[in-house]
């Protein structure tokens, strides 16, 4: 038996437009980087570790997100994250000194996007879907496609005709008008409004079971243990998460913060390079809804993999550009990047709730994406500092090569897939595996 309207599709909606706003408000730290360069003379590295100390500040704040999202709820967490993004926004046009923009841009924004981006969503929208998990978590995603080709162009037009300054504040000003209103809708879990998730129903209290088995557990006696933070802790497949996580947003956000500079230096005009950080989050809609998709049929561990794989051809086009400067290579670049490697995203609550589902999931995805958002504030900056010392990015890029393909060996020893199965994989196992509605807490 079915609802015949799921709530779950509204928190899928409220998660679409913050992310629209709140992730692409963070990565046009990217967009406002050439003309605070330009502006000021500071060294790449020294500016563009402004971005990863804020994700120094998302790593520190990450398990204590998770601990506040057990404890209070979505909407608290949700809310607190607008707030400190608006206000680092709008005091952002302030800045004359390095120290005020690693206060702005750094810690405010920074602490205050792990609320609304990836960390955040991921700590209670998987609760809301198990047999259509992996296309509720792309289409919700996908917002941050959709943003950026509203929000990049605008905010790219005003810092070239007004300067980065009257960009920063209108934004600030957006965040508080959208997106403090829609998050009072959250909800934690389906069951907080008598729901049960995919909005299958229940009568008399006892769940119905639905024809098809949404998720089956291949291994029941870790499947039952009762996960906490320390439990997990003590687990290899935690810290071969960890190590996914890290090397993962370690070439992600290496590529996203010197793309458009890069694109720039190698002869490209700044409105194409523009065009180009758009353009990937365009291509990141499609990618991450069919990926998703196709993560409840083929498994989390091969999205993963496709997805590395996508910033490692990413990677080698960007080196290639260098010394053939074509619009063909830019096209692979964007294509890779946006299509196949922000899949990524589709995929990373799940193969956490996966393994380690409970009460405590909250603090676990937190402590988890500690290493993630690590390597996201890693990656920028050991990239800038390479590029300072040895003049340019191959070496750099290199490194990152490497990272995506040791973070992709790393997820396949985690192996969430041994624990859960997805349900277009469940005929491959012992018959006698138990198919289940879902775990969710």
């Amino acid at each position: 038996m079915r609802a015949r309207f799921f709530y779950g599709w509204v928190i899928v909606a409220v998660t679409f437009v913050t992310m629209a706003i709140g992730v692409n408000a963070r990565t046009a730290f990217s967009l406002f980087f050439p003309s605070i360069v330009d502006e000021f003379q500071w060294e790449r590295g020294l500016t563009a570790g402004a971005f990863s100390f804020g994700f120094i500040v998302s790593a520190v704040f990450s398990p204590l997100i998770g601990r506040m999202m057990d404890r209070f709820g979505p909407r608290i967490v949700m809310e607190t994250g607008v707030l400190l993004m608006a206000a680092g926004l709008l005091l952002a046009p302030l800045t004359t000194q390095i120290w005020h923009l690693y206060l702005t841009m750094g810690l405010l924004v920074g602490g205050g996007s792990v609320c609304l981006s990836y960390t955040g969503q991921s700590l209670y929208l998987p609760n809301w879907f198990v047999r259509k998990r992996g296309l509720a978590m792309g289409l919700a995603f996908a917002g941050v496609g959709i943003g950026s080709i509203i929000m990049f162009p605008w905010i790219g037009y005003v810092i070239a005709h007004a300067g980065r300054r009257s960009a920063s504040t209108p934004l600030g000003i957006v965040m508080l008008v959208v997106l403090v209103p829609i998050n009072l809708m959250v909800r934690k879990r389906p069951q907080d409004m008598g729901l049960l998730p995919d909005g299958d129903s229940a009568g008399s209290g006892a769940v119905v079971q639905t024809k098809r088995p949404t998720v089956v557990i291949v291994n029941p006696a870790w499947a039952a243990t009762d996960w906490t933070l320390r439990r997990a802790i003590g687990t290899a497949r935690f810290w071969w998460l960890s190590l996914g996580f890290f090397c993962g947003l370690y070439s992600w956000y290496a590529v996203q913060v010197h793309q458009t500079k890069y694109l720039v230096e190698v002869g490209f005009s700044s409105n194409v390079a523009v065009w180009a950080l758009g353009a990937v989050s365009l291509l990141g809609i499609p990618g991450q809804i069919l990926l998703g998709h196709w993560s409840d049929r083929i498994g989390r561990e091969w999205i993963w993999t496709i997805s590395g794989l996508g910033f490692v051809v990413c990677l080698f086009a960007l080196i290639g550009l260098a010394y053939l400067p074509s619009t063909a290579l830019l096209y692979l670049m964007i294509v890779a990047q946006g299509f196949f490697g922000y899949g990524t995203t589709s995929v990373m609550a799940a193969v956490v709730v996966e393994i380690f589902e409970g009460k405590q999931y909250g603090s676990i995805f937190g402590t988890v994406m500690l290493a993630g958002l690590a390597g996201g504030a890693a990656g920028p900056w050991i990239t800038g500092l390479l590029h300072d010392w040895y003049g340019d990015y191959t070496g750099a890029f290199l490194l990152s090569i490497a990272f995506s393909l040791l973070g992709c060996a790393a997820i396949w020893f985690a192996a969430p897939g041994k624990v859960r199965a997805v349900a277009g994989r469940a005929h491959l196992f012992d018959p006698h595996a138990k198919p289940v509605t879902s775990d969710a807490t």
